[in-house]
Parts: C-alpha cells; structure tokens; sequence
C-alpha cells in the first residue's frame, strides 16, 4: 500500500460502499462491490445534543449502510488461522497426537474429541473460540458437539483458510449467528461479544456488552427489523477489513536517497562518543600499566620476582586510576550540570554514564585477577623459595633481613588488607549484575531469596569499606618505604571528595522533612500516582527524573522515577509500577493508608531532579518515543510540556501574532506498546489533553498497541474491531484507551513503522527515545542503523539508563 508522504499519519478511514443486488451472494464470481470515499457528516469529537443522529457512512441503494473509522492497516483480512505454524502438515501433526482410534460403520478410525478442535488447528489458547467456529461450521446441529475424523477436520481447515474473502465473511456470520437462522438479532449479538471480550482480556462489562450490540444494531439495521443479515453483515466486513499490505520495503529510488552511506559512516555517527571515551580511557589504562610495568623492569626485585612484578604493578597502576574514575559517573549532580553545557553535552555521552561505570567495573575486575593473581600464584610463591644470597642482596631489608614464608607474607597487613578487599567485592559485583539484582527466575529459588534490589543497594555500599582498605592496602607496601611512590591516595582524594560532596549535597537538598502528599492514586496493574508539593526553588526539564525514599521501608535506600508532571506544572507527579520488592511495600503501605482510612500517609523524601537521555529531545525537529508498559513515563512530562507550550503559543500568536516563545519539536510520534488495557487508564487526562492540543496544531501523534487482542485481521478481534470504529465514529471515544486517541491491536510492525517515516521525513535527522527492556532496544537500534544506511532520513537511537 503506498503512503501518501504529505498526508498526516491516520489510524481511520472513511468508506463508503455501494451494494449491488449481487452482493449478497457467497460465490466469488458474483460478488460486485464498489467503493467511494464520502465526509464524515459531523466530527465524531464534536458531536453534541444538537448533532444529527449517529448514520453509518456505508451508503446502500436501499437506504444506506455504514461508515467505519479505525481499521489499521494490517493487510490480512478476516483470517481464522495465523499463517505461521498453522499449514495443514502443522494441523495433522497436532489431530494424531491428541487422536484416538474408534470403530463405527467404516471400520476403525482416527478422531479427535470435539473439544480439542481448538487445539488441532492451533487455537489453544483460545478453545472456547475454537469450539463456536466449530459450531457454526457444522451448522449448529444438535449433535455438532461429536468426534472429528481428519477428513471433516481437513474440510474444516479448508474453509477456515478459503482464500475468497465472502467465504470467511459467511463463516463469520454463522459464528454469530447462535440459533442458525440466517438473522442475528441483538441478543446473539452480545453474547458474542461477551464470549471475546475475555479471550481478548478486555474488561467489558454486562451494560457496554449490550451498549455495543446496540450500536452495531443501530449501524446495519436502518429498516428497525430487529434484526441484520448476511448481506448487511457481510457489507460491513468489507468496510471494515483492510485491503491491502502495509508492510512496505524499501525500494532503491535516486528520488529517496540523496547520497549512498556507508553502514561504517552510520556507525562512526551513532557511537563516535562513546567510541572516543573508551578509546582514552583504554589509552590511559594501557600507558599507566606499561609504565608501571617498565619502571619495576628495572627494579632490584626484578631479580626476584621477574614479569610476575611488573605484570602485578601495572596492573595495580590501572587499579588506581579505575577505582579513582569509577565514582565520577555516579556523581549525578555533576552530570545533570554539566550536560547543561551544549558543548560538552556535544561530545560527551552523559546518557551512557551507567553503562560506563560498569564498563569501569569490568576494567577493574581484570585488573584484580592481573594484580592479585600473579602476586597470589606467582610473585608471593618466588619471594618465599627463591635463593638466600639473591634475597638478600635485592629486597631482603623490605623484609627485615628474615626470608618469609608463604603464610607469614599472606599474614602482612598489605595482603590481608588486599585478599578483604577482594572477598568484599566478590560479593558486592555479581549481586549488582542483571539477574541477582532483578529476582530473575532462571535463578534458584534458594538464590532468589537472598536477591532483588534491596540486596544490591545494601552490597553495593560495601565500597565505603573497600575504599578505607585500599588506603591501608597502598600505605604498607613492602617494596617501597618512599611516600612519593605511595599514590593511592593522589588518585582517589578527588573524586571521593567529589562523591562525598555529592551525597552531602543529596541529604541537605531532600531535606529533614518529608515532602507533603497531595493526591495519591491507586490504578489496575499495581501501579501507584503520587501527586507531590513541588518544593520551593524546584526546577526540572521535561524527561527529568529524581530519587525517592520511604524512610518506612529503609532510611538509606533511593529509587528513581521519572516525572510525570511538565515544567509549568505546580506539583511533582510519579507514577510507580511494582516490580520489586522496594515498590512492592511502598504500594501495600500507600494501599493500606486509603482502605484504613488513615488521615496521614507514609513519609516521603524526594532527591532531584536528575538529568535522563530523553532531556536531548530538543535536539531534533522530529522526534520518535518508544515506551512499553511503564516504559511511557518519561515522556508524559516531554508530551505535557509540548502541550503546554502549544498552548501559550496559540495565545501569544492571538496576542501579538509570533510564534511559539519556547523552542519545541515541529513533529513527535509517541509509540505506547502495553499488554493490559487497564494501563491506559494511568494517564488518561494527559492524553486527552494532547488530543485537545492537536485540534489547534497537530505535533504529536499519539499510537497506542494493546498486545493482548489479536492483531487487527484476525476473527478473534473482528468484531472489536468493528465496534471500536463504530463507536468512535459516534462519540469520538476509543473504547479500549477511554480517550479520543485511537488504539490498535497486537505488537506494532517497527520496520513498516520506521519505512514510514523514513519516506514521510526524507532527508531528516530524527531522535528516537526508548524506554523499555532491552530486547526491543537491540531491535530499535539495529532497524535505526539499517534505515539510516538504506535511506537518506537518519535515525539516532537513545536509551534511558537509570
């Protein structure tokens, strides 16, 4: 299907369909249909009291059908079967493991229980369904609910994949059609509904069940029969389903691409940061160790200990320096100042300080295993058994004149101090990698107990000990009495006077007062609203995040959240979703304070605000956001503030006719992937008012994807398709998000997505923000590389990282 490149990206369309006589026939040689685009007769976000009554835009010669707005474009129309694993070999495979043989008239045969007709042909997940396709194939008999040979199952298999398109619609009739009596009144009507509404996990109650029956009803029943027939139901579906693909490949086309470019020169533009940043810190690492490791060449312990020494001291060196370097990313007031200035912000890549702080670590890990590796199994072993005379002629008055043994050199404050030091980060660095410190469920269940956040906070302050140990440990080297050689210290003063001085200015900044609780709101999903007083001098960007700590649940433990609230905002906002132990208690605590009624809740400590990677959204012109789940929380602020200056740019454009004051991107897209419907209702006021800022200048374009319906297409979310785009018609109102913003089914089609926009935007540097887990974000990076090589529209990806 080709995409109109000026044409605003729409979600709906407006069909109207003239019927011939023959139209209502099933056979593929006599259906005739004809299509016209015709106006809606009244916004759907304007309708009113005084509007005409809702009518369906689909225009029959008798009178009239329907129009439908909202149908994605999906490309496959009405489909029973998914393509994928669903051939019939697939199909046989599935009927002779649940098969058994039974005799009858023809002798013995294999069949298949009725009830596992879901199974065989791969709706498992979905056998009530699977059972209702299988009545209404077999005509809704009396004794429909009998054994399936694999002949009857073949036949079935083929009219559920029938590649004529009047023949499904028929199939889908009679599916709604439960006494098969060729009508369907409102009574099957809703009892449709209310058998896909849980197969699809949507919450609809008993009264919108028969408030949607209704409106199709009132849609395709203009005569007030009391009932609808095939040729209205099957007009219907022609309306609705999609008629083409929308998956559009790229096509080599001089007119799209200005210049060929080169996957190196993307990749030199999207990691050049980071690639100059490892490369410096990889140079300086490589020049202290080589260093180190030629200065003690020529030491007289050389004679004793040969390379082990010099190994063991450069990599000691590197130590210093990494040890020295790995608090600077964690320094976030720092950060969050310094990516104020545009032109370190420029070359620097703030957003990735995490991922270089463990980068750091990794580095120092190494750098043990080097240096207390080669002194443990090398150096120490030499000292003890090398030969008198040599001994004592090099490095025997570091040793008071007495050859020691292996255990009295293990026993020296030095390595005592070294081998702690060692054993406190053993325990400190793999309870802070992925697994541990998220409970995955890969681990045993005994592991699991002694995991979660909470451990990694509590280990990960274990450094405050491994860092007075590292000054014992450089301040009684064996080798050395001269203090100039003793550098821990010139190394780390600094950046631990820059740490120290930051957690200072955290306990001073969040204050010996709890922040008072405005609103405090409990949504489905577990997922907990604070509305805070924004305290006095508090100033924040959009895509901004701060720390908050519940001195109920542990008085050291901070944890970041997003805002949720725009910078004109009087209040702060956070939306927090439990997902381990810490806003587990903090809900249950908040839960506890509103069913008990109590007139005072939980105190709460807030630490901010800190600066995010979505803050680098001004940057670009066209900017992309990618949010699943909770993952949509940094850019509600970036979506309030856009509304907000929409806003005061209108008044000032009425008031003295300039432009907007503040500087905001000309086009935003915002992607919300969700697997609960009830997730829509975390930020219901926001979207409407993006919706309302929209009607003046449309800016951002808002697509939501509800992953627990079936994809638009498919006969298990037919009729929510059809409800939903009849109702929006009508009221303007989506009925799965309870907004005007329209919600599409299944997981979003990302390189259609990103073809669109590279062809709409040509020529164009685009920023795309994701937050999310990283399976996605390996996917939206790679698809941003390979669009901006195929075409001329750069893509540049960036990930929050907290």
């Amino acid at each position: 299907m080709e995409i109109d490149d000026a044409a605003p990206f729409s979600d709906s369309v407006t069909i109207a369909i003239s019927l011939s006589p023959s139209s209502s026939s099933y056979s593929s040689s006599s259906s005739s249909c004809s299509a016209s685009v015709v106006p809606l007769p009244f916004s759907p976000l304007q309708q009113t009291a005084e509007s005409p009554p809702f009518r369906p835009l689909l225009m029959s010669e008798s009178g009239g059908m329907l129009s439908l707005a909202g149908w994605s474009h999906d490309g496959e129309r009405l489909r029973f079967l998914d393509a994928e694993g669903n051939e019939w070999g697939n199909v046989v495979n599935r009927f002779n493991q649940l098969a058994t043989v039974k005799g009858g008239r023809n002798g013995h045969q294999e069949v298949v229980k009725w009830s596992d007709f879901g199974s065989c042909i791969g709706m498992g997940e979905t056998a009530e369904f699977g059972k209702e396709v299988l009545r209404a194939m077999r005509g809704g008999r009396r004794d429909w609910k009998r054994d399936i040979t694999k002949s009857e199952l073949h036949s079935y298999w083929c009219r559920m994949t029938d590649p004529w398109l009047d023949s499904r619609i028929l199939l889908f009739f009679d599916l709604c059609d439960r006494n098969m009596d060729g009508r369907i009144d409102e009574r099957e009507m809703k009892q449709v509904i209310s058998l896909i509404s849980p197969i699809n996990k949507l919450a609809i109650k008993n009264k919108e069940a028969e408030e949607y029956a209704a409106l199709i009803m009132e849609a395709l029943d203009l005569q007030h029969r009391g009932y609808i027939q095939a040729s209205e139901f099957e007009a219907l579906c022609k309306a609705s389903l999609p008629k083409g693909s929308s998956t559009i490949s790229y096509k080599k086309n001089h007119g799209q691409q200005q210049e060929p470019i080169s996957k190196a020169e993307i990749l030199f533009r999207s990691y050049w940061r980071r690639t100059w940043i490892i490369g410096l810190w990889l140079t300086i690492c490589f020049a202290l160790f080589t260093w180190k490791f030629i200065q003690y060449s020529h030491r007289a312990a050389f004679q004793v200990m040969g390379y082990c020494l010099s190994t063991a001291k450069g990599a000691a060196e590197t130590l210093k320096f990494n040890m020295a370097l790995i608090l600077l990313p964690v320094c976030r007031n720092t950060i969050t100042w310094l990516r104020n200035n545009p032109g370190l912000n420029s070359v620097i890549p703030f957003n990735d300080n995490i991922n270089f702080h463990k980068v750091i670590a990794g580095g120092i890990v190494i750098g043990i295993i080097l240096h207390g590796g080669t002194h443990l199994a090398c150096d120490f072993p030499r000292i003890s058994g090398s030969d008198r005379s040599v001994f004592r002629q090099t490095i025997a008055a570091n040793f008071g004149y007495q050859q020691p043994s292996y255990f009295q050199i293990l026993s020296t404050t030095e390595v005592a101090s070294g081998i702690a030091m060692v054993v406190l980060m053993m325990i400190a660095f793999p309870l802070a990698t992925k697994w541990p410190r998220r409970q995955s469920p890969s681990l045993p269940k005994s592991v699991r107990k002694v995991t979660g956040y909470n451990t990694f906070w509590y280990s990960h302050h274990l450094f405050v000990p491994v860092y007075a140990l590292l000054i014992v440990h450089s301040m009684f080297l064996f080798l050395t009495d001269n203090l100039v050689e003793k550098t821990t210290w010139m190394y780390i003063a600094i950046p631990v006077l820059l740490y120290a001085g930051e957690r200072i200015t955290r306990a001073i900044r969040s204050g010996f007062s709890a922040v008072e609780i405005l609103k405090v709101s409990l949504y489905p999903g577990k997922v907990l609203s604070l509305k805070l007083q924004k305290p006095k001098g508090f100033r924040h960007k959009s895509g901004m995040y701060i720390f908050i700590q519940c001195p109920q649940i542990s008085p050291f433990e901070w944890h970041p959240f997003s805002l949720t609230c725009g910078p004109e905002d009087d209040y702060l906002s956070v939306h927090i979703k439990t997902l381990g132990d810490w806003s587990c208690q903090l809900y249950s605590l908040f839960e506890e304070a509103i069913l008990t009624g109590l007139k005072q809740y939980p105190k709460i400590y807030i630490d901010g605000p800190y600066g995010a990677s979505s803050q680098d959204h001004i940057k670009y012109d066209i900017v992309i956001m990618v949010g699943l789940g909770i993952g949509i929380t940094p850019f509600v602020s970036i979506l309030k503030d856009i509304a907000t200056r929409l806003k005061k740019s209108s008044i000032n454009h009425a008031a003295c006719g300039e432009g907007s004051l503040e500087k905001i991107p000309l086009k935003a897209y915002l992607y919300w992937v969700t697997r609960e419907q009830s997730s829509f209702n975390w930020f219901t006021d926001v979207m409407k008012e993006i919706a309302d800022a929209n009607q003046k200048q449309a800016v951002v374009e808002v697509f939501n994807f509800l992953t627990s319906v079936y994809q638009e297409g498919d006969a298990r979310s037919a009729l929510i398709t059809i409800i939903q785009s009849l109702y929006q018609a009508k009221y303007g109102i989506d009925i799965v998000s309870r907004t005007p913003l329209h919600t599409q089914f299944g997981r979003p089609n990302w390189f259609n997505i990103f073809s669109k926009l590279a062809r709409r935007h040509r020529g164009a540097r685009i920023g795309v923000f994701y937050c999310g887990p990283m399976t996605l974000a390996r996917e939206l990076e790679k698809l941003c590389t390979k669009f901006s090589t195929k075409t001329s529209t750069i893509f540049v990806f960036h990930k929050e990282n907290y």
